[in-house]
This record gives structure tokens, C-alpha cells and sequence, in this order.
């Protein structure tokens, strides 16, 4: 009797789920996803605007497909770069990259009204040189913002702190045209401390680089290229156990060295051309296991060149152009051990004063694209197997000893 009991209560919640469910779905079936509001809000954004299709090669105005049938209530869920939550139907994801906006970005722009938004893109739009508005600090629950290429201007507001969820924050692209001296970069780093994504390069932040950056134990991309900083690099952020991606190239008042790297390391981008590095390569660059890009064009490295590179076989481009290298031998067949990385694509060994001729052992490099030797004392002709690399497209030469062939025409 009790299990008969149990199973008529159990067939019965069973039965009341479904029709719960049932009845749910046909609610949602006869009402819109979007808040009234939200599609108000996105309207008037829209007609902030205008359309300039000339702003960014390959633009494509989203916008345009948003609009409202008279008399009837819309789902900007479905339109075009807007996403919405599954449960409460707010927006929280607008994607409008490349979206060809032309015009000021005001602090009364209804975008600020949209407070449930998690991702925010307006990269590779024109701003008009307007500032980013104080009232961005109303997005409180953003975690990922790219405001990059947008033509915006003037200093960075201190609204931004209240962005403390914020994972991927990219302000890149501006040429000096964006600023972080007050607030400054340090201020930054202390409020926004889950980023695993930092994109400011082409900034003008003229600071240290803060020392608090190297417990960023999350952080695995850092862009800082031409932000004309200052002052020593912090050495520990080298170490951070997930970086991925560092760039810190043109900065040339940013001095620093490179420390031992360690086993297991996640880094595959190591960009510091136009900086102020100076001293050794370390033997453990072997450890960079993951590393596709190295450059360190132009710095001010010293000591021999560490045979542990020849283990990167992950390599895709490699640049030592420009250093203050020393040499067992001068001879460029001294580095037959790049013809073991097969899927380089760019290489630079530019002012190294290497002899000899070019090295058959670019014959193996099948991937090449981009190939820097000027500024040696290389001899003899150019050989006709260059013309079998059928990816070169660029092929730098000169200022070397005059050689037998004197025109090369490329496959590319």
C-alpha cells in the first residue's frame, strides 16, 4: 500500500513539472524576449549615428537590420550583434565591431542604460575623438570591453575602476591619442584585478609598468606596444604562469632583462622590438616549448646566441635583427639550426655581419615568406632555389658584398 502511495506522489510531480514546462513555453512562445526599454535604448543608439561605410576596410553596419514593425512589440534579442540572457531576456552582449558608426559618443547616450550588459565591442568604428564618458562606469557587470580603433580621445575616466569584473579590457590603436596619467596605469592595475586580457598598446601612458602586474596569476595577454613607458620592466611578470601573449615592443625608455625561463611555460608571443633589453638570452629559452613568435629587433641584447632556440620547433617568426650579439664564427652557416624550424614564415638576421653565402639550409625553411639579411658581408651569387620557395614575397639583401645575380624576381 505505502509503495503504491509513493508512486501515485511521484507520478503526480511528474506530472505537474510538465505541465509547468508545457505552460512556460507557451508563455514565452506569445511573448517577446526584449524589455521594452533595452530595444528603446538600442533604437536611440542607433540613431546617434550615421552610416559611413568608408571608416574601416570591409565594414558592415549592423545596425541598419534594427528596427521596429508599427505597432507591434520586437525582439531586439534577435537583431543583429545583440544577445540576450536566457532567463531574465536582458541584453548583455553587443557586438558591433567594424560596424561603420560614424559620431560622438556623449555621457546622455542610451548605451549607459543597458546596465545587464557582460560584453561590450565597438572596436574599428570613428568616435569622432570624443571621450570615453564617465557613465561608463554604470556597465558594472561588463567583463570583457574593446573600445580599440574607434578614434576616442582624451584621458581614461576614472569611472572605469568600478569595472572590478572585468576579465579582457582592450584599449589599443590610438596613437597617443588616449591617456592614462590620472588615473594613472598603476591605478588602473589596482582596481581591475580578474584581467586576464590587457590591450593598451599605442597608448600614451608615460609610467612605470606597475610591479602589482606580476601577481596576475590569470593574466594570459599583455599588449603594451609604443605607450611610451618608462622605467625597469618587472621581471616576475615573465614568469606568470599563464601568459600567452606579451608585447612590448617600441617603448624605448622601458629598459629590463630576461630572466631564466621556466619548464611548462605557456608564452607563444615574445615581442620586445624597439625596447630597451639589454644582457644575455638565457640557455633556458629551450623551455618556451609553446613560443611561435619571437622578436627582438632592435634591442640591446648582448653574449652569444643560446643553442636551446634551435628547440623551438613551434616557431613561425623569428627576429634577431639589430642586436649586440657575439660570434664563435661570423659564418652564416653557423645557424643551420634555424633550417630545423620548419614553419618559420619571417625571419630577420639583419646587422650581424655574417659571411659566406646564402645558406642552403633555407631551402628546408618551405614556409618563408618574409627573409631580412641586409647589413651583413654575405658574398657570391644569389642562388635559382630561392625561386623555389614559392611563399617568399619579401626578400632583403641589402647592404652585403655585390653578388653575381643582381635581379630576383620573387614567386610572390
Amino acid at each position: 500500500m505505502e509503495s503504491s502511495t509513493y508512486y501515485v506522489c511521484l507520478l503526480s510531480i511528474l506530472y505537474s513539472a510538465i505541465i509547468y514546462r508545457l505552460l512556460t513555453l507557451l508563455n514565452s512562445s506569445f511573448q517577446p524576449r526584449c524589455h521594452d526599454y533595452e530595444s528603446s535604448a538600442l533604437l536611440q543608439f542607433k540613431e546617434s549615428f550615421t552610416i559611413d561605410n568608408t571608416i574601416y576596410d570591409g565594414c558592415y553596419p549592423k545596425v541598419e537590420s534594427w528596427k521596429l514593425v508599427k505597432g507591434e512589440r520586437g525582439d531586439c534579442c534577435s537583431w543583429d550583434g545583440v544577445q540576450c540572457d536566457e532567463e531574465a531576456n536582458h541584453v548583455i552582449s553587443l557586438n558591433l565591431a567594424k560596424s561603420c558608426l560614424y559620431g560622438s559618443i556623449n555621457s546622455n547616450n542610451t548605451l549607459f542604460r543597458l546596465v545587464h550588459l557582460h560584453s561590450l565591442n565597438l572596436a574599428c568604428n570613428h568616435f569622432n575623438f570624443s571621450q570615453i564618458p564617465s557613465q561608463i562606469g554604470r556597465l558594472s557587470r561588463l567583463t570583457h570591453l574593446n573600445l580599440s580603433f574607434s578614434s576616442l580621445s582624451g584621458q581614461i575616466p576614472q569611472q572605469i575602476f568600478n569595472l572590478s569584473r572585468l576579465i579582457s579590457l582592450d584599449l589599443s590603436r590610438y596613437y597617443h591619442g588616449l591617456k592614462l596619467h590620472n588615473p594613472s596605469f598603476k591605478d588602473l592595475v589596482q582596481h581591475l584585478t580578474n584581467l586576464k586580457v590587457l590591450h593598451l598598446s599605442f597608448m600614451n601612458i608615460s609610467s612605470k609598468v606597475p610591479e602589482l602586474l606580476a601577481n596576475f596569476s590569470s593574466l594570459e595577454s599583455l599588449r603594451l606596444s609604443d605607450c611610451v613607458l618608462q622605467g625597469e620592466f618587472p621581471v616576475g611578470i615573465f614568469q606568470l604562469p599563464n601568459l600567452k601573449i606579451l608585447d612590448l615592443s617600441y617603448n624605448p625608455d622601458l629598459k629590463g632583462y630576461l630572466p631564466p625561463f621556466q619548464l611548462k611555460s605557456a608564452l607563444k608571443s615574445l615581442i620586445l622590438s624597439g625596447s630597451n633589453f639589454v644582457g644575455e638570452l638565457p640557455s633556458s629559452f629551450g623551455n618556451l616549448a609553446c613560443l611561435e613568435e619571437l622578436d627582438i629587433y632592435g634591442c640591446n641584447f648582448t653574449g652569444k646566441i643560446p643553442y636551446s632556440l634551435s628547440n623551438l620547433d613551434k616557431l613561425v617568426y623569428l627576429d634577431l635583427s639589430f642586436n649586440y650579439f657575439s660570434f664563435h664564427s661570423p659564418s652564416i652557416s653557423s645557424f643551420s639550426w634555424i633550417g630545423n624550424l620548419t614553419k618559420i614564415t619571417t625571419l630577420g638576421l639583419a646587422d650581424f655581419n655574417l659571411t659566406g653565402e646564402i645558406p642552403s639550409w633555407l631551402m628546408n625553411l618551405t614556409q618563408l615568406s618574409v627573409l631580412n639579411l641586409r647589413h651583413n658581408q654575405l658574398t657570391g651569387p644569389i642562388p635559382s632555389w630561392l625561386m623555389n620557395l614559392t611563399q617568399l614575397s619579401s626578400v632583403n639583401l641589402g647592404f652585403n658584398q655585390p653578388t653575381v645575380l643582381s635581379h630576383l624576381a620573387l614567386p610572390n
